[in-house]
């Protein structure tokens, strides 16, 4: 069958028929998500085309609230990310977070090379860069170019899920309610998600005193002891939970709290 000469204008047939054949099958589905939405899941992922959130779950709308840009990249400063993981954690009330990486991901590549692509991207890959010059000798041994652009996808999920456990609303929903911090890998190649075992997929213990502890599951990290922390300030260059520092020869290193409180 050959592809349809446009596009959207196909996209809408096909809604209108995924439309006529969701309320055919359950005539409460729209009216009921009408009324409101309460997703137990916030995910935090690429806006990679293959990467489609709902549809990779097998959920439905209303099921996952989403935040996407490129790279799946989270930083401190960033209040488009910010104001999504408040709204979802304090008023929504999600009971998971996850932020997911993928296979084969462009901005990977891009953070990799050390050509400049232009435009505002360089600017936004400043961090997944960091992330690249951190762990340059490990990427740097590794042969193959899929499985070197796979472990920085890992690593900046890692570097993600470190900017989450230091967020203040996030650790007040993890003590107070058992909010799920979660890092995930999706391997485009056989469209299955691998749980990192990161954030609160470590062990996390209550100290007599109620102070909560975190080991993370990954190796050389230990364990995060708690203690009494601000809630954080948004700076452009330096904050509480993270410092963007620029160099003289044009690079830029982000470095994130390695230590964080959970009370």
């Amino acid at each position: 069958m050959a592809p349809p000469a446009d596009k959207f204008k196909y996209a809408l047939k096909s809604n209108d028929a995924w439309a006529s054949y969701k309320g055919h099958q359950n005539e409460s589905f729209f009216p009921t998500l009408a009324k409101g939405q309460a997703p137990e899941i916030l995910w935090l992922g690429c806006s990679d085309s293959r990467c489609p959130e709902t549809t990779l779950l097998g959920l439905q709308p209303g099921d996952v609230f989403t935040h996407r840009n490129i790279a799946n990249i989270l930083s401190p400063t960033d209040l488009n990310f910010l104001s999504v993981l408040e709204y979802a954690v304090v008023h929504i009330k999600v009971k998971h977070i996850v932020l997911c990486g993928h296979t084969s991901c462009g901005g990977c590549v891009g953070a990799l090379s050390d050509s400049r692509i232009g435009g505002v991207l360089d600017a936004w890959l400043t961090p997944l860069k960091a992330v690249r010059a951190a762990n340059q000798k490990e990427l740097s041994a590794i042969q193959d170019d899929g499985e070197r652009i796979k472990r920085l996808a890992e690593l900046n999920v890692k570097q993600g899920v470190d900017v989450l456990m230091a967020n203040y609303v996030v650790r007040e929903a993890i003590e107070k309610r058992g909010l799920d911090v979660h890092g995930v890998l999706f391997n485009i190649g056989s469209g299955k998600i691998q749980d990192l075992g990161l954030g609160t997929d470590g062990e996390l213990t209550q100290s007599k005193d109620g102070k909560i502890s975190l080991t993370d599951g990954t190796e050389g990290q230990g364990k995060r002891e708690s203690a009494s922390a601000p809630v954080p300030e948004f700076e452009i260059v330096r904050g509480n939970h993270a410092m963007l520092v620029f160099n003289n020869d044009d690079t830029a290193v982000l470095t994130i709290a390695q230590r964080v409180a959970l009370s």
